[in-house]
């Protein structure tokens, strides 16, 4: 479980330095950094899937649609779920729902945890519970501040619990199925990337471009891959819980863009950061209880 904590707290570190990566990449649009993501993205998680000897698990889940053709539809579903998510990502810091977003990723471990309970029947630790308390108090509060949730909020706080669901469902949530959905995705984002294509002008007023976006496949790819593993070694209720990481290290990038939190906020931010505390405390016994073993 340890390994697991550690790869779900990298893939957050990692996308928090890819939200505050987007200030750093115009004149692209979301659309066109989501098609750069992906058309970069694939050949590192290639790379990285024959250097670490994972490459089987990609023929296996070719052989699998092979056999049963059906496959492919779900797969086709599950990549459409997960493009719609990392488009959003995206998207969201350049056309000002920063905050609709992050109140999403505010609410998924709620969400996550309650899919736990329903779908797999998962049960809370104690600290588990506290967690999921302070949470709810702060999720309550932003709730009651503006009486409804924005559609980007709405989506990330539904649509991941649906996406992990559905992969476990179709036996593809490893890094095969990744790769698979990566795949399935590329369609969509040549269509981005030749449809606003950069020009000479453009590169020549921003040469940093030709490392950064590079750097956004490379990055991208770490992430993607670091969560993808956390999600297949820990149990859903846990890996849901870990998920409030990732909102926090977004705000931080959003202060350090020049966003401010309002007072009225405080009851939201307070209560949630209290969450992950709890959870870091719960890591911290999971490891030291393992040392213990392993003496």
């Amino acid at each position: 479980m340890s390994k697991g904590i550690i790869f779900s707290v990298t893939a957050s570190v990692l996308f928090a330095v890819m939200y505050f990566y987007t200030s750093l990449l115009p004149p692209l649009s979301g659309e066109e950094i989501f098609g750069w993501r992906m058309l970069l993205t694939l050949p590192c998680v290639t790379l990285f899937l024959l250097a670490t000897g994972e490459w089987p698990q990609v023929t296996g889940m070719l052989k699998r649609i092979a056999r049963t053709p059906w496959l492919l539809i779900g797969l086709m579903a599950s990549s459409a779920m997960f493009a719609v998510q990392l488009w959003l990502f995206l998207w969201a810091p350049l056309h000002g729902r920063s905050l609709e977003v992050s109140l999403g990723y505010f609410l998924l471990p709620l969400t996550m945890v309650l899919t736990g309970r329903l779908v797999f029947a998962e049960r809370l630790s104690y600290l588990q519970t506290i967690a999921v308390a302070c949470a709810t108090v702060g999720v309550a509060h932003e709730f009651y501040r503006h009486g409804s949730f924005a559609w980007e909020t709405l989506l990330v706080a539904c649509g991941y619990p649906i996406y992990f669901v559905l992969r476990r469902k179709l036996h593809t949530d490893n890094l095969g199925g990744m790769w698979t959905d990566m795949c399935l995705m590329l369609p969509a984002a040549l269509w981005f990337v030749i449809r606003g294509p950069l020009s000479t002008a453009d590169m020549a007023e921003h040469p940093a471009l030709y490392l950064l976006i590079p750097g956004l496949g490379v990055i991208s790819a770490l992430a993607l891959v670091s969560y993808l593993l956390a999600s297949r070694l820990l149990a859903f209720s846990l890996f849901g819980l870990l998920s409030y990481v990732e909102p926090v290290l977004l705000v931080a990038v959003a202060l350090l863009l020049g966003q401010r939190i309002a007072a009225d906020q405080w009851l939201t931010y307070i209560p949630i950061w209290l969450a992950v505390l709890v959870l870091v405390l719960e890591g911290a016994r999971h490891l030291v209880r393992q040392r213990r073993r392993s003496v």
